[in-house]
């Protein structure tokens, strides 16, 4: 393909993620305010996240395991729509329940369009030339998180809070009707086999741990028998779905994956960078709100610096690796940056200087762009391409469940250590925080409508403790590091997935031929039997052929 067919069949693509992203973020700087309409508290607030995160958590591996049996454009097109009607009904919420439970069908369609976009893009570019390309991914990705907070800002000031939900159906709409008319990839259909009962064991015991996380400490402590039920559960849940996985004839997520060295180290470092991007990026908002009393339109316009740092560092990184073929130091450099971000995300008060936190921001923010693409370029170039769909999914997978268990367990951290600081600091001025109307609760309080002691109150309590998640997650970034640095420095492929496919048929067409007029039965069973160990649980076959079905193509 021509840069310019590229760059057609991109459009729709890039549209797709804008809208994922656009829905998402629009409501960020907004929550803080939905919630309080809406009578929610921290654990509200956490959830209206999670349930999204938890959804396309779970849902993105059946995505990408579909991505591998059929039509990847009906696919794509058919998780816009799923994720467009979510929007339109989370608008409609009357209660918190309402809206977790309606962020959750968005999530289903975001974790399609998470999986799938590249997915498509590496049927369409190759490894070598991808960089280029996931560094205008990354600058859809930044212009969205940059303009969502700012544009839900604005509608959230002006029209009302629900209106950010209903922002994204004319994306939608124009995104599906790009992708009908610009993207033409050949459909590689096999007979469809979902592992079901892997999916749901999955989801529930990712549920469960997820609920443990957000509960303990507030519902019941920690170390009490339901919090020990709860792991225990979890536990057996999670134990389920590998035994599960192992036996399944197309797994949700191929154990034999974790063979792959690459793919494993990379798992570990998405983990990390899910952590520190979704945790650090859902708890910005209140900090710039409830720590230093900013409207959302201004919370939006100050969270600028986090995202320009994406934006300049996936772009221009994204162009150096496809320019030189050289990947692993700018990976190593970001996540040393993302490292030290957060550690300096860490030092917050609801009194540090704003130019501070700007450049804390922007460092954090370059780190997130040198790292959390191109980990599933470099996944992508060293899989089998028949597992490209697969592979995928399941980094974007385990890069959601860190984010979804970052979120929980920060989210938990900072509902208990909030309600700790308001109940000092009410006591600090003499008032009794039962009768201190709630605010020692933890319900999300409107700061226009306090006193000033009690405003200055919950601002440094919120300041505080949203400087202490962030260096929660600052520990967690060190281990990416360490993951990074150990992955193998793999030279990126001048090849699609699609042509490493086409040259698989053809090899084995070959291979099959000669041995057909040699009389060799036993190579031609050879070559049949790779074809069972590629679709078999005991994994792909050394040279990835693709017996069976090339020479019933034949």
């Amino acid at each position: 393909m021509s840069r310019r067919q590229v760059l057609e069949a991109l459009s729709g693509l890039l549209l797709g993620m804008f809208v994922a992203m656009l829905a998402s973020t629009v409501v960020s700087s907004s929550l803080p305010k939905i919630l309080s309409d809406l009578g929610g508290d921290q654990a509200g607030y956490t959830w209206v996240v999670t349930s999204t995160l938890l959804a396309t958590t779970v849902s993105t591996p059946i995505w990408g395991k579909l991505a591998d049996l059929t039509n990847r454009k009906l696919l794509i097109q058919l998780s816009l729509v799923i994720f467009v009607v979510g929007s339109g009904l989370a608008g409609l919420a009357q209660n918190t329940e309402m809206l977790i439970t309606f962020r959750v069908l968005q999530g289903l369609g975001a974790g399609g369009l998470t999986a799938l976009v590249q997915v498509v893009m590496a049927d369409i570019i190759p490894p070598r030339e991808r960089g280029r390309y996931m560094g205008l991914l990354g600058a859809v990705m930044a212009v969205a998180t940059v303009g969502g907070p700012l544009l839900g800002g604005v509608i959230t000031d002006s029209a009302g809070w629900r209106w950010n939900f209903y922002i994204a159906v004319p994306f939608a709409v124009v995104a599906i009707i790009l992708l009908q008319k610009t993207l033409h990839i050949p459909t590689r259909r096999r007979k469809v086999t979902i592992d079901y009962l892997g999916a749901v064991l999955i989801a529930a015991g990712v549920s469960t741990l997820l609920i443990w996380v957000t509960l303990a400490g507030n519902q019941f402590e920690w170390g009490s028998a339901t919090s020990i039920l709860m792991i225990v559960g979890a536990v057996v849940l999670l134990g389920l779905a590998v035994l599960i996985e192992l036996r399944a004839k197309e797994p949700i997520i191929p154990m034999t994956l974790f063979k792959n060295r690459t793919f494993s180290l990379a798992v570990i470092a998405s983990i990390s960078v899910g952590v520190a991007m979704f945790g650090t990026s859902v708890f910005l908002g209140q900090y710039m709100q409830l720590a230093r009393g900013k409207t959302p339109t201004e919370s939006g316009l100050l969270t600028i610096p986090m995202i320009a740092g994406v934006l300049i560092s996936s772009v221009v990184i994204g162009q150096v690796i496809s320019r030189t073929g050289k990947w692993k130091r700018y990976m190593v450099t970001g996540s040393i940056l993302l490292t030290i971000g957060l550690a300096l995300m860490g030092t917050i008060r609801y009194d540090t200087s704003f130019l501070l936190v700007f450049v804390f921001m922007f460092v954090m923010g370059a780190g997130v762009g040198m790292v959390m693409q191109n980990l599933v370029l470099i996944v992508q170039n060293a899989v089998d391409p028949r597992q490209i769909g697969t592979a995928s999914a399941s980094v974007a997978f385990f890069r959601s469940l860190g984010g979804t268990i970052g979120v929980s367990v920060m989210g938990a951290v900072l509902g208990s250590r909030i309600k700790d600081l308001v109940v000092d600091g009410l006591r600090g001025l003499g008032v009794d925080p039962s009768q201190a109307g709630g605010l020692g609760s933890g319900t999300i309080p409107d700061l226009s409508t306090l006193p000033g002691p009690f405003r200055t109150v919950i601002e440094s309590a919120y300041g505080e403790g949203v400087g202490d998640v962030f260096l929660l997650a600052a520990p967690l970034a060190v281990i990416s590091i360490i993951a990074i640095a150990l992955l193998p420095n793999l030279p990126l492929s001048r090849q699609t997935s699609q042509q490493k496919l086409q040259e698989q048929e053809r090899d084995t067409i070959v291979a099959v031929s000669a041995a057909e007029v040699a009389g060799d039965t036993h190579g031609i069973d050879l070559v049949e039997q790779d074809e069972d160990a590629v679709d078999a649980p005991s994994g792909p076959t050394a040279n990835g052929s693709d017996a069976g079905g090339s020479r019933r193509r034949r």
